[in-house]
């Protein structure tokens, strides 16, 4: 199966609502950084598509997690970043993320704000738009389910 399916055969377990709403925001992801590598990982938690310079996931800069209940944009080098708003949400050191409701969310001036200062103190850069590689990197044998329980 091609990436391309692999991924949105990923999404096609989630309910509809989670499925469109990922799907947007992974896309809108992709058309903002077109040099980026996707890397997929179906882990047991959740479905994460990361956006880095390459393929090794130590230079990812960000992550879309896709939950039964909600999807969030991860900031994968969050420690240092400017965010006077107070929109970065977690508790670990490195990483820390925000929820999105909508892909518009990431035109928000300070979703866009906290972006622009992680790629500036990303510890490898995003290459020059291209043509990124879109990688499926782990599926995990075992995974919660990805619908809310009824």
């Amino acid at each position: 199966m091609a990436a391309e399916e692999e991924l949105a055969s990923f999404l096609e377990k989630f309910t509809p609502e989670i499925c469109r709403l990922a799907g947007e925001i992974i896309a809108a992801m992709r058309r903002r950084y077109p040099g980026a590598d996707v890397l997929v990982y179906d882990n047991y938690n959740a479905l994460a598509v990361g956006f880095g310079p390459s393929q090794k996931t130590s230079e990812a800069i960000f992550s879309i997690a896709v939950y039964p209940r909600w999807v969030s944009l991860f900031f994968l080098q969050a420690r240092g970043l400017s965010d006077p708003a107070k929109r970065l949400k977690g508790t670990g050191n490195v990483a820390k993320h925000v929820l999105l409701g909508s892909a518009l969310e990431l035109d928000e001036p300070e979703i866009r704000a906290l972006m622009l200062d992680a790629e500036a103190k990303a510890k490898v850069p995003f290459r020059e738009p291209g043509v990124g590689v879109l990688a499926i990197k782990s599926i995990s044998a075992k995974q919660r389910p990805r619908r809310p329980a009824q």
